[in-house]
């Protein structure tokens, strides 16, 4: 399948809405998790949802969409680690030391395009676009499915298929969810 991957602006608004559907992603998380932490939960979707679209309409868009033609298939947050303030209060991602790294903190694909690359393309174009940025480094936070009694929650990708992209275990934790991260400085 080839994918175009292009980052999420207001005009692509609405290719995400209907990627995300009515609940909005993971039960209205409308990717809100990793900057605000749980209480995305109390909020109503509709401010989740609200505040996300105030980022696409940033100067700093919010992650990557990919498209199967005209078809949103996929998405994923990318953003330098101190916008994302909640990781910093993981017990099990923290940050390892004091650079100023970028993050995939998680991806949505389409339940129709699940297990055909899309977050492969999603992880290439987010090196590259992680760099233009002007991040030294990017950083993931994966799901280690080699790990008996993983969870089975996997929006945060697969250690995997980071590996697979030249991603490296920088700290682990916890057995299921190393940190990874490849270096953009050369």
């Amino acid at each position: 399948m080839s994918l175009d991957v292009t980052l999420l602006t207001r005009e692509r608004w609405p290719a995400l809405e209907d990627l995300f559907g009515r609940a909005g992603a993971s039960n209205g998380c409308w990717c809100m998790y990793w900057r605000i932490g749980p209480r995305y939960r109390d909020r109503p979707r509709a401010e989740n949802k609200r505040d996300l679209r105030q980022l696409a309409g940033s100067e700093q868009p919010p992650g990557l969409l990919a498209f199967d033609g005209d078809l949103a298939v996929g998405w994923c947050e990318l953003a330098p680690r101190a916008d994302l303030e909640w990781l910093g209060h993981s017990r099990y991602l923290g940050p390892v030391d004091d650079l100023p790294v970028w993050s995939l903190p998680c991806f949505y694909v389409r339940r129709t395009h699940r297990g055909q690359g899309v977050m492969d393309a999603l992880i290439e174009a987010a090196v590259p676009a992680a760099a233009v940025a002007g991040a030294p480094a990017l950083e993931a936070y994966p799901i280690d499915i080699a790990v008996p009694a993983h969870t089975a929650n996997l929006f945060p990708g697969v250690a995997s298929a980071f590996a697979r992209h030249g991603f490296r275990v920088v700290a682990r934790r916890k057995p299921d969810r190393p940190v990874m991260r490849r270096d953009l400085s050369r």
